[in-house]
């Protein structure tokens, strides 16, 4: 006999609560093995593919693409057992336990981290008959309802005939999601078996209000034009982006850093010629002791970490419930990088135990899954000193923002030709200006100042390195 068993969407770990459906790798009436792929999501910080804990067939999804979902959703149910049997496919384990949760069934992996799964490959996906999959989920146990696919009946909030007595509603986190929206279940008719209330009826219900709010705002004279508040008049039609995923997590991080960190920024400029002819000497060698290409990037980390190894105040946190600033023994660097999908930080881990060599290595490599959208969370947080170099962009300076809950951020800007006084004469050298944003309550002025000057120092005589080597 099938079980229906439902699939939630797993703790994430890193603090995250919800993400974003991006695209479903399966359709219902799929058969899936355990630990495949079934859905790709957002989060806010990276994007990640979902494995199933289950194996079986697939006979709902719940939410489209686009939609968010907390930690805790259904995602989709599948039909263990008697399915997959009679379809001919090789049998799933038999779970001893009815229970819907990912983790509390032996007839799935346990697996609960996205994107670890154990290794077995996945199966070819096969559809099952429609009338097999009826029969298997309507001889389903009913521990977990066995919720299909259907077309979902139209909403009428205004019109629905008002319920008597309980709800019946599929599950604690739809009722909840109804109440955050002020919907009354008592008046949406449920589009699953016998009435009940799906997410996708409270989904349905939530957008009708708005839209007719919507709607009621354009046709209100006063929303032809609004007056903005520095006097420039707005469209009612203005476009609305949501600040959600990636950029979300960007924009919350910013305002807490504003909020509160008491930031302040120092600069110099400084003669970059010597640094960069060291690079061209370093990348020119030939032979067995040769190595891969050295990026400017990689040694200002460098120089970052022989700089916070001398001014360890900067590679610090502050911990605003006790009072207390935090020296970290370590440096994990992030370096922040620009995608499609917004600015990310990925972190170079125990960068002051590494060379410039094994640092431009691994930025490499985190440069290219952050292209490609592969960054896990762990790669993304943990970091306590961020080198941000938007000279790439073209600008000479900026202001940098500093990471929280980190104490400091070092803007690099672009290398360029510029007149400058070389030995008390005038000549045309490669120049950089470098920023330092600080947190004020770590340090003065004095050990800002000094860790700056001391970076500036390396960049233009690259042989003050050597004695920290």
């Amino acid at each position: 006999m099938a079980q229906v068993l439902e699939f939630k969407l797993p703790d994430l770990g890193e603090g995250l609560t919800e993400a974003e459906i991006v695209r479903w790798l399966v359709e219902v009436g799929d058969v899936v093995a355990i630990d495949q792929p079934v859905v790709e999501v957002e989060t806010a910080k990276a994007m990640v593919e979902v494995p199933c804990p289950y194996g079986g067939v697939v006979t709902a999804r719940f939410g489209e693409e686009g939609a968010e979902l907390p930690v805790g959703a259904p995602l989709l149910t599948v039909a263990v057992g008697a399915a997959e049997g009679s379809s001919g496919s090789a049998p799933s384990p038999s779970p001893s336990s009815s229970s819907g949760s990912g983790t509390e069934s032996s007839g799935g992996s346990g697996n609960v981290l996205v994107g670890y799964g154990t290794g077995a490959p996945a199966a070819r996906r096969r559809r099952i008959r429609p009338d097999r999959l009826d029969r298997a989920v309507a001889e389903a146990p009913v521990s977990v309802a066995p919720v299909v696919a259907a077309p979902v009946a139209e909403v009428l909030v205004a019109e629905a005939p008002v319920h008597e007595g309980p709800v019946p509603v599929v599950s604690p986190l739809v009722r909840r999601l109804a109440r955050q929206h002020d919907i009354d279940l008592r008046r949406l008719a449920g589009s699953g078996p016998d009435g009940l209330i799906l997410r996708a009826d409270v989904d349905r219900a939530i957008r009708t209000v708005e839209e007719t709010a919507a709607a009621a705002q354009v046709q209100a004279p006063v929303a032809a034009v609004v007056a903005a508040p520095n006097g420039v008049a707005a469209a009612s039609d203005a476009e609305r982006i949501p600040l959600r995923g990636v950029r979300g997590a960007v924009a919350d991080k910013l305002s807490r850093s504003r909020t509160e960190i008491p930031d302040a920024t120092c600069w110099v400029d400084a003669d970059a010629t010597e640094l960069m002819a060291v690079r061209a000497a370093m990348n020119a060698a030939t032979g067995p002791s040769a190595g891969p290409k050295v990026s400017v990037l990689a040694l200002l980390a460098r120089i970052c970490t022989a700089a916070l190894a001398r001014f360890p105040e900067l590679n610090a946190t502050v911990d605003t419930a006790a009072r207390e600033i935090v020296r970290l023994p370590g440096v994990h660097l992030g370096f922040a990088a620009q995608t499609e999908r917004g600015l990310v930080v990925p972190v170079v881990r125990d960068a002051h135990t590494r060379n410039a060599e094994s640092i431009g290595a691994e930025i490499a490599r985190l440069t290219e899954l952050a292209r490609t959208g592969k960054l896990s969370p762990a790669q993304l947080t943990g970091g306590t000193f961020t080198l941000n170099n938007y000279g790439v962009f073209g600008v000479d300076g900026s202001t940098p923002i500093i990471n929280h809950p980190e104490a400091a951020m070092l803007g690099v800007g672009r290398i360029m030709p510029k007149p400058w006084v070389h030995q008390g004469e005038l000549a045309v050298r490669q120049v950089v200006q470098l920023s330092l944003t600080f947190d004020h309550r770590v340090c003065d002025g004095g050990t800002a100042g000094g860790f700056l000057r001391y970076v500036a120092d390396c960049v233009e005589q690259p042989a003050v390195l050597l004695r920290t080597l």
